[in-house]
């Protein structure tokens, strides 16, 4: 097998081949599927192995202590070949993994081959293909857990164990000093605690996506900002508890920490930094600092690590083991999101490569994961389901006038975007509106002219004189109502996303298949744009592959827009992606069978590259982080030696033996909802088929999903029709 080995005397990094660890009792042998390079403790090694003799003499000043001693005891000749001897050997990089269990040792009963683990160790979760774990050292993954995300698991129960020692209660202000890997878990650890979080670190990048996380300020630490944070946080008196995630030699981190403090606060020392502590600073608040060591109690305790012995809960709560549990339940439900911190997935055979480019700062990262054979990340990224539906015939459907509708939610999108053209269509009749709260039912009824207003959903799903439900809800209701919708009989139109796990796309059309009711449709307005109809006609049937650009400038939403609660709503892309998925779809006439997505770490933007099956390609850079001076849309659409460009649905033009370019539209941009509008009132008073074929919205769902599933297997996901 191979494993990531350095040479201490010479800094040499290598990828050996070496033998494969045995299955001893009171342990599992575990197949990697990624590991977590630590860009502060494994950095910080590799450097001090590129180091002279002498720097590395004063870079471990405990070290040069024992070599004194054995000098003392032993004598120059002995000490010097000792050393030399332990200098000039490979030693092995890693200590926080995920993988397979493949063979199980004796005494071991919690876990089975093919189980899924997270495993913690400097000496048994390393940067190696296999590696056995004992007992106490590793823990199951929850159903529903992406491998790379538990690969944290080492990592997350450091800092769990920081924010332990500082006792966090509700309501406590805390200062994090440090936005690396360790500072940026503790603000998230600490914001799930109910604690409020200023963070501190040089790197601009880190403070905003310390914010993103959850901290209420962040800052640079000799920025007047943070000063000013903690003074409006706490009222003056400073924080209950400050942690320190910093490395390096400068004493700034405790001598911020005392002046930041409020009277016998609390400071817990995680990382590796100076600790020079200023006596009369941390005397006169009476400061208490405390020490975190490692991933919890347990640590350095061979009987512990080694033979598996537990310490009993009624004595020791939270060991290692427990600790790396439970920050892996964090994850699993949403109260820790350690995707944002991944800045870079490298492959296992590239790890020589990697470390170079992080030592010298060619890849700047907060998380860097190694992705080991394809075996394993099968496992971690398997492919996404397109599921077919087969419907029973429903029989022809009378043409209804007026076509009579009801309304699920009156939010913003709706009484912007849809109830305006409406409620002035012809042969329509707004017959319900449903809410939650009652007034903004009466206030829609108020406006748009509903004749009933109520928050009874089943008396309207009920009512046979509708023939028609609009879905306007939260994205996590999506799902449901449509289903509850259809088993109903009625025509649905449900704003995107359709769904927001595979699961749900699975229960709608679950309820398609046992009502025999296909009449969906999905709020995807672009492709009934008049202005990019008119360029798609123009460019004419294409023979050959296409290639598409798609540039989405989503810009940066509000503080407190529900569409960043993404633990509950998914993720913003997939809320709203899908609109851009299915535009491509329809220009290029067919539906893609892999996906492949990235996102750089800190923050939203993202990159999909869809596969067609012809070989054409679309790539949509989705960003956040662009001006608001930059156009919304930009699309360009290259094939058969001519090119369709869209400029934000004001302009557009179409290149090839003539030039056709539209004339700006003088009012606002037509995104298509009118027209969507107009098709599906027609569908549903006419019993004709609906404006997108049912399997046309399931496969955009389908790639849509399947984007998260490729950020969190860092590779290309297919898309597999079932049978």
């Amino acid at each position: 097998m191979k494993q990531v080995v350095q040479n201490y005397k010479s800094g040499e990094l290598a990828v050996l081949d070496v033998p494969v660890p045995g299955c001893r009792p009171g342990g599992v042998l575990v197949r990697t599927a990624y590991s977590l390079i630590s860009t502060g403790t494994e950095l910080m090694k590799v450097s001090e192995a590129g180091m002279s003799m002498l720097g590395k003499a004063r870079s471990r000043p405990d070290q040069v202590a024992k070599v004194m001693q054995s000098v003392a005891t032993n004598g120059v000749p002995a000490t010097y070949r000792k050393v030399m001897g332990k200098l000039d050997s490979y030693t092995p990089l890693g200590y926080s993994l995920c993988g397979v269990v493949e063979e199980v040792g004796a005494g071991i009963d919690d876990v089975a081959v093919g189980d899924l683990v997270a495993c913690a160790g400097n000496e048994h979760a390393l940067h190696a293909e296999l590696n056995w774990v004992p007992k106490n050292l590793y823990a199951p993954v929850p159903d529903g857990l992406a491998p790379r995300h538990a690969a944290f698991g080492t990592v997350g129960s450091i800092a769990l164990q920081g924010v332990r020692r500082g006792e966090p209660q509700l309501g406590e202000v805390a200062l994090v000093i440090g936005l690396g890997l360790i500072g940026q878990l503790v603000v998230q650890l600490l914001t799930a605690s109910g604690v409020r979080v200023v963070g501190v670190d040089p790197d601009p990048v880190r403070c905003e996506l310390a914010e993103r996380l959850g901290a209420a300020a962040s800052g640079d630490p000799g920025s007047a900002a943070v000063e000013a944070a903690v003074a409006d946080l706490t009222g003056g008196l400073g924080v209950d508890q400050v942690y320190l995630a910093a490395g390096g030699g400068s004493n700034q981190p405790v001598e911020l920490a005392a002046r930041l403090s409020r009277d016998r606060g609390r400071v817990v020392d995680i990382g590796k930094c100076r600790l020079d502590l200023p006596w009369n600073a941390y005397y006169e608040k009476e400061l208490d600092v405390r020490f975190s060591r490692s991933y919890g109690p347990g640590r350095y305790d061979p009987e512990y690590e080694l033979e598996g012995r537990d310490y009993p809960v009624g004595y020791v709560r939270w060991t290692e083991r427990r600790n790396l549990a439970c920050f892996l339940d964090l994850v699993a439900r949403g109260s820790v999101d350690v995707e944002p911190l991944v800045s870079h997935v490298a492959d296992f055979d590239d790890a020589v490569e990697t470390y170079r480019s992080l030592e010298d700062g060619g890849l700047k990262a907060v998380a860097v994961l190694f992705r080991y054979p394809e075996h394993a990340t099968e496992r971690a990224v398997p492919e996404v389901a397109v599921p077919t539906v087969t419907v029973r015939p429903s029989g022809t459907r009378a043409a209804r006038t007026p076509v009579r509708l009801a309304f699920v939610g009156a939010g913003n999108y709706a009484t912007s975007m849809l109830l305006p053209h409406l409620a002035q269509r012809d042969g329509v009749e707004l017959s319900a509106v449903v809410t939650t709260t009652a007034l903004s039912a009466a206030n829609a009824q108020r406006k748009f002219g509903f004749t009933e207003a109520t928050t009874d959903l089943d008396a309207v799903l009920g009512d046979k004189s509708i023939d028609a439900v609009f879905v306007v809800t939260r994205h996590s209701s999506h799902a449901d109502l449509t289903r509850r919708a259809l088993l109903a009989g009625k025509t649905v139109f449900v704003e995107k996303p359709l769904a927001l796990t595979e699961e749900e796309l699975a229960g709608v059309l679950a309820a398609v298949e046992e009502s025999g009711n296909d009449r969906l449709q999905v709020g995807f307005n672009r492709r009934f744009a008049p202005l990019l109809r008119e360029a798609r006609e123009r460019f004419g049937t294409r023979t050959g592959p296409a290639h598409l650009r798609y540039l989405v400038n989503a810009g940066r939403l509000q503080h407190g827009s529900w569409y960043l609660q993404q633990g509950t709503e998914g993720s913003r892309f997939a809320g709203e992606g899908g609109h851009f998925i299915d535009t491509a779809s329809w220009l290029l006439d067919a539906d893609p069978v892999s996906v492949y997505a990235v996102a750089p770490a800190g923050n939203e933007d993202l990159q999909v590259v869809l596969r067609y099956p012809d070989g054409s390609t679309a790539a949509i850079s989705y960003v956040t982080s662009g001006p608001a001076g930059l156009p919304k849309e930009t699309l360009d659409l290259v094939a058969d030696g001519r090119a369709l460009r869209l400029d934000d649905f004001v302009r557009a033009s179409v290149y090839g033996r003539k030039k056709w370019v539209s004339s700006r539209l003088p009012k606002a941009r037509d995104k298509g909802q009118n027209a969507e509008l107009a098709a599906f009132v027609r569908a549903v008073r006419t019993g004709g088929p609906m404006p997108v074929p049912l399997q046309s919205l399931v496969a955009t769902t389908a790639a849509t999903l399947a984007v998260q599933a490729g950020l969190a297997g860092g590779a290309p996901v297919t898309l597999e029709r079932a049978r």
